[in-house]
């Protein structure tokens, strides 16, 4: 069950906003259209959550791939955005198109709770070529329990886990568990990168008090090639707050 491809996928460029660090105030009508591909975006998303199994052959590449160095940037000059429990950095070229939602439309008669956002957070190039997404959804959206996940391995090993992040025709390049020393111990981060559909994507997820946190960058194979260093560090920013 991979969860984040549609979410992570690119989409139709939009103009350059005066403020690249702002998201950006758009007409009625161009709101409209962000709308509705962000909620196309959503439902692949769910339906990614539902129907697609892990294949076999997917779980002996992530078995047989052997660590390899990864090429990572220094991102300190970076900005750096602060969301609801994480924070990431976001290269110097990325604009932020991530929109308030109508919360009111999750609301009934009865004053259930707003549906949760799409995204926590959403950048891209001016040109939509490349994607820098955060998302944040309940653990046991991806896996049944009745216990609170604290860590990313409660969801499973690096191998069993491959099987909620990566779709199962997608070919991983690499694939490692990211330790990272807090004051209350070490947090594991999983770290997967692979192509499908002639597009590359890096992944990062992490757990935190029975929430998954998932941050990616994507980019057609054509410009990985150019700015794999710059996505892949991007999404390798990526801190539980």
């Amino acid at each position: 069950m991979a969860i984040l491809l549609h979410s992570l996928s690119l989409h139709p460029p939009n103009p350059k906003p005066q403020n690249p660090n702002k998201p950006k105030i758009l007409s009625p009508s161009a709101t409209f259209r962000r709308d509705v591909v962000l909620r196309t975006a959503s439902l692949c998303f769910v339906s990614f959550i539902i129907q697609n199994p892990i294949p076999e052959s997917l779980a002996d590449q992530l078995k047989s791939s052997k660590p390899l160095r990864l090429g990572i940037a220094n991102t300190k000059s970076w900005f750096q955005f602060f969301g609801d429990g994480f924070a990431i950095r976001v290269p110097p070229d990325f604009e932020d198109v991530n929109e308030p939602e109508d919360y009111s439309a999750g609301l009934s008669l009865y004053g259930d709770k707003a549906k949760p956002q799409t995204f926590a957070a959403r950048f891209q190039t001016p040109d939509g070529s490349e994607v820098l997404s955060v998302v944040i959804r309940p653990s046991n959206q991806l896996k049944i329990t009745f216990l609170e996940a604290k860590d990313i391995s409660d969801l499973g090993s690096l191998k069993a886990a491959a099987r909620l992040f990566v779709p199962g025709a997608a070919t991983i390049y690499s694939a490692r568990t990211i330790k990272v020393k807090e004051e209350e111990g070490l947090r594991n981060y999983y770290f997967y990168e692979f192509g499908r559909d002639e597009e590359r994507i890096a992944l990062v997820a992490s757990v935190n008090r029975g929430k998954v946190y998932i941050a990616g960058a994507a980019a057609p194979e054509s410009k990985w090639k150019d700015d794999e260093l710059k996505l892949r560090s991007a999404a390798i920013s990526f801190t539980i707050l």
